[in-house]
């Protein structure tokens, strides 16, 4: 096998070696490593989402089969979920956007070593197979942070396995470009990908890497799009004859979704600390899971089943159907379900059932003012980019997802307005974001760990 890649990389070298042209070479040279990256994050992206589905199906099909089987399930999958990213790969936990823009910031000749208990092949192995555990447990995780992970691992190995007499590429473009077009392939969303990558994670000119940036993210998409065909990642809600009026109740909601995601981040860090100064031992940590794991199997089995998993057939509910209004208690129990789900220590991100309690708090409050169908639907989308930014604090990257992912360019300045509005009303409860904190944290461990 040694012997193949040698003449694989000779044969490589001999090809380039003939071309003339040294700009196209050189051009060349540093786009193929994105273009390959690019790929490999599409198929990655694919299967995962095609893992994920299955996972969430499993969960569905015993919890209609018999629902009391939530009480075994649950307490299986939240543990087993934490004590494969312990065993194997503890940086796995969570979202996964923290480790890439700690990583990011690793990305200088001092520190680039310590990246690779970030991103890695192990890394990629067990997000996946940790989150789609705590999904089938019930967990409300979602796949897209995941998946930005799982992208900047994809990326740096491909950085790492370059040839000596390649030309060195910067680790902090590869990781960025990595991140972008994994959540371009994760959501189908190319803005979104590179406005995340922009807004989130880049503290460099973008012209240093903009070419590279675009390409990755188009690349990443198409094979996402080859291999699972187009689609959206919602589909089109009715949004027409909608008046202006309704920026109104986007203000209200929007105000009332980033306090709510501020609050949840700031609540979910108080839980990590808690957990880091009390649960000393393994069995502490086992008895924190399968209590946590038991609140979300009473209230699924009891109340409602909606806190199960990342949610996704509530926005699609609301947004689709003539069941528009959820109940008053759904976006708590759409709060509490990540809540304990992200801090149990496994792997899963919070994209998803942030958007989903962004559109619940929207579906409940459109009912109390009495909206239309339609006025529904564009307020419920308002929720979701407000819920989103006030947990990433990122405006921009939420809006231009939900716009992405429903195809509703007519509401661009509805989304943006409910991105700013939550943006604001956010700082009201806490200054820093989650990602920011959970990146500090990821930093402080690494370094201290290779002091």
């Amino acid at each position: 096998m040694l012997k193949v890649l040698i003449l694989i990389r000779r044969s490589i070298k001999k090809s380039f070696d003939n071309i003339r042209n040294e700009q196209l070479k050189y051009n060349l040279l540093q786009a193929i490593p994105f273009w390959i990256g690019s790929v490999i994050t599409g198929f990655f992206a694919v299967l995962y989402a095609q893992l994920f589905a299955w996972g969430e199906n499993l969960m569905n099909f015993i919890f209609d089969w018999h629902a009391w089987m939530i009480f075994i399930i649950a307490p299986i999958g939240f543990v087993l979920s934490w004590w494969l990213v312990k065993e194997f790969a503890p940086n796995a936990k969570g979202s996964g956007i923290p480790q890439v823009m700690a990583a990011v910031e690793l990305a200088n000749p001092k520190e680039h070593k310590k990246i690779r208990s970030l991103l890695s092949l192990k890394i990629i192995v067990f997000k996946i197979i940790s989150s789609v555990v705590l999904v089938i447990g019930g967990g409300a995780v979602g796949r897209e942070g995941p998946t930005i992970q799982i992208a900047g691992s994809v990326f740096r190995k491909v950085n790492e396995y370059l040839p000596e007499w390649w030309p060195k590429i910067s680790k902090k473009n590869m990781i960025m470009t990595g991140a972008a077009a994994g959540l371009a392939a994760a959501f189908n969303t190319p803005l979104g990908g590179i406005v995340f990558a922009v807004e989130e994670l880049s503290k460099t000119h973008i012209n240093y890497f903009k070419t590279a940036l675009f390409t990755a993210v188009i690349i990443a998409g198409l094979t996402a799009q080859t291999l699972a065909g187009s689609y959206l990642y919602l589909g089109y809600p009715k949004t027409n004859d909608v008046s202006l009026m309704v920026m109104f109740p986007i203000i209200l909601v929007a105000a009332t979704a980033g306090i709510l995601a501020s609050q949840l981040s700031v609540i979910m860090l108080k839980i990590n600390g808690w957990k880091k100064k009390t649960l000393k031992t393994d069995k502490a940590n086992i008895v924190f899971l399968i209590i946590c794991a038991l609140i979300i199997a009473s209230i699924a089995y009891f109340i409602n089943r909606e806190i199960l998993g990342s949610g996704k057939e509530i926005m699609e509910r609301v947004l689709f159907t003539k069941d528009k209004h959820e109940d008053w208690y759904v976006p708590i129990l759409r709060m509490l379900g990540p809540a304990l789900s992200f801090t149990s220590g496994g792997a899963g991100g919070i994209f998803a059932p942030a958007l989903t309690a962004g559109a619940s708090i929207g579906s409940v409050i459109s009912g109390m003012i009495h909206l239309t169908a339609n006025e529904t639907n564009v307020v419920v989308l308002g929720g979701m980019v407000a819920f989103l930014t006030g947990i990433t604090r990122a405006p921009f990257t939420s809006a231009i997802i939900v716009l992405e992912m429903t195809d509703r360019h007519s509401l661009i300045f509805h989304l943006m307005l409910a991105g700013m509005v939550s943006s604001i009303a956010s700082i009201l409860v806490s200054r820093h974001s989650l990602y920011d904190v959970l990146k500090v944290n990821f930093l402080t461990e690494i370094r201290k760990d290779n002091s």
